[in-house]
């Protein structure tokens, strides 16, 4: 057979030759913009070749600060294209962990939406490696600022060449792009992909038993492009000739319910606190939304209410997907098997809250204490990968040991996997609670709360106890109109036949809003001190 090398720019060049009219739709900050594939690529070719004028040279990392629209597709194929790499940068973290991620990278150039610019004038003095900067705008002038040399990333474009050539010679094996995660202690770790891990990934994404992305499909990735290359749905959506709609910056749940609507969007993608947004916006307002055939729900675990919610009053298909930055991000998808359409709705709804069966290409063990669990739905176990789009180490970083080991990702998820293969996430290795020796999951009971018809939000955490060593706390965020309507023995009585009594939480505090992390899930280390300010004297 013959030795061709995969490469992420000839994901763009097939878009290019086979689908040059079909469109980006891209909301900027000022207007809405319509551009063809042709278009795209052209614009996405001058940007290699004024890139190539200006001393960016094949290897050299590219950053990007920037929210979803046509100007960042073009950088995800305009910086591997060229032999360089792509670095989507998370907005939402700190200022000092944003320093560290751009010298820790060596990122040589930025690309900075406008609204951003402010953040990167505050820090921009302690970025070591950083040579140009590069704002991406509406506005025929530059904004005023004190970082230098800052260029406009539309006459930029007009210097390059529109045909300027994709690198042809790449090894498929070296670096197109990196992320890195959202650690939640200590710094974040990157993670380097390879032009053949996301050629291979955006594969997966057209699987029918996957996302199943086509020509036919209006994708509209929500899921931020900083966040693991929006799950790699530009660079599939791009190479099927797929219609892309980018909700822009600062996108609010109205927005994405009139973007459905306007465009006819078939398939999205984002975080359960997006669909939550998304759902409360439905209730309120009156939108057109059955040309979605498919909602991908990742991130956390998305609650059994919210999926029945979607399904049952909005005919939207809602499936749950489950990955993580070190995997690019596709690991499993929850689809129900053929012979699975028999079971009563209940057990169907049951089955879709899980988090699916493995991505073929991949492979999985469950270990627990005492080696690899047997797959009964209870036993319970760490989930460990590998494949040719997972990780086998952190960019620079000694972390790498505690991760990687003997061949495979640790993931740091504990699961059950049933007879079917079927996994279902039980919680991360760090958020189960040890009460009296056995293990409680947090995550179950977030869900089953979070079924309460007066329940927005919900998170359990692990507050000590002297008797039983730790105990559940339920942290619940109620509805508009309930907030004197309900006691927190409603939700423990809601719950109680659900679990064992030693399984429920002791107390259930009532907050305004649950603290989250930049990519949306909830943030229980800080919750974790609320509870304890609560409790305290002064609480």
């Amino acid at each position: 057979m013959m030795q061709v090398s995969l490469s992420v720019g000839s994901l763009l060049e097939h878009a290019e030759n086979f689908f040059p009219k079909k469109q980006v739709i891209s909301q900027t900050h000022d207007k809405l913009h319509r551009l063809n594939y042709s278009e795209i690529g052209q614009r996405t070719r001058r940007l290699m070749s004024a890139l190539h004028e200006i001393g960016i040279q094949e290897g050299d990392r590219v950053g990007t600060l920037a929210w979803n629209h046509h100007r960042h597709l073009e950088i995800y194929f305009a910086a591997p294209g060229m032999g360089a790499v792509l670095h989507t940068i998370n907005i939402r973290l700190s200022p000092e962990d944003i320093i560290y991620i751009i010298n820790h990278a060596e990122d040589k150039i930025l690309f900075v939406d406008e609204d951003i610019l402010p953040l990167i004038e505050h820090i921009y003095t302690h970025l070591t490696t950083v040579e140009a900067f590069v704002v991406m705008t509406d506005k025929a002038e530059l904004p005023n600022s004190t970082i230098q040399p800052l260029y406009s990333y539309e006459e930029l474009l007009s210097t390059g060449d529109p045909a300027y050539e994709f690198t042809k010679d790449i090894d498929e094996n070296q670096p197109a792009g990196m992320c890195y995660t959202s650690a939640t202690t200590g710094k974040p770790k990157g993670v380097v992909y390879s032009h053949r891990a996301i050629v291979l990934h955006s594969f997966a994404l057209g699987l029918a038993d996957t996302a199943a992305i086509s020509e036919s499909d209006v994708a509209m990735p929500v899921v931020p492009q900083f966040h693991v290359n929006a799950w790699g749905l530009p660079f599939a959506s791009t190479w099927f000739g797929t219609t892309q709609v980018m909700p822009g910056p600062r996108f609010t749940p109205k927005r994405l319910a009139e973007f459905i609507e306007r465009f006819h969007v078939t398939i999205t993608a984002g975080v359960p606190t997006i669909w939550l947004g998304l759902l409360k916006e439905l209730e309120q307002g009156s939108y057109e939304t059955s040309s979605l055939r498919a909602v991908l729900c990742g991130g956390s675990a998305a609650p059994l209410g919210l999926i029945k919610a979607f399904e049952e009053k909005y005919q939207i298909p809602f499936y749950h997907a489950y990955g993580a930055t070190e995997t690019t991000p596709l690991a499993t998808v929850s689809r129900l098997k053929s012979y699975q359409q028999n079971l009563s709705p209940e057990d169907k709804f049951k089955e879709r809250a899980r988090q699916g069966i493995l991505v073929p290409g991949l492979q999985m063990k469950v270990v627990g204490g005492e080696g690899e669990i047997e797959w009964n739905g209870k036993e319970m176990g760490e989930l460990l990968l590998r494949g040719p789009w997972i990780a086998n180490e952190y960019y620079k970083d000694t972390r790498s040991g505690e991760a990687f080991k003997d061949g495979w990702f640790h993931t740091g998820d504990v699961v059950t996997v049933d007879e079917e293969g079927t996994i279902k996430v039980v919680d991360r290795t760090k958020d189960l609670i040890k009460s009296g020796g056995e293990w409680i999951s947090s995550v179950e009971i977030e869900n089953a709360i979070m079924a309460h018809d007066a329940v927005f939000e919900a998170s359990v955490v692990a507050m000590p106890d002297e008797k039983w060593q730790e105990r559940p706390i339920a942290c619940v965020v109620l509805h508009e109109g309930y907030e004197n309507k309900i006691k927190k023995e409603d939700i423990i009585e809601f719950i109680t036949p659900q679990f064992p009594k030693w399984w429920l939480p002791d107390d259930v505090l009532f907050f305004e809003e649950i603290p989250k992390s930049s990519v949306g899930k909830f943030l229980k280390r800080e919750l974790r001190e609320q509870v304890k300010a609560r409790y305290s004297p002064q609480g």
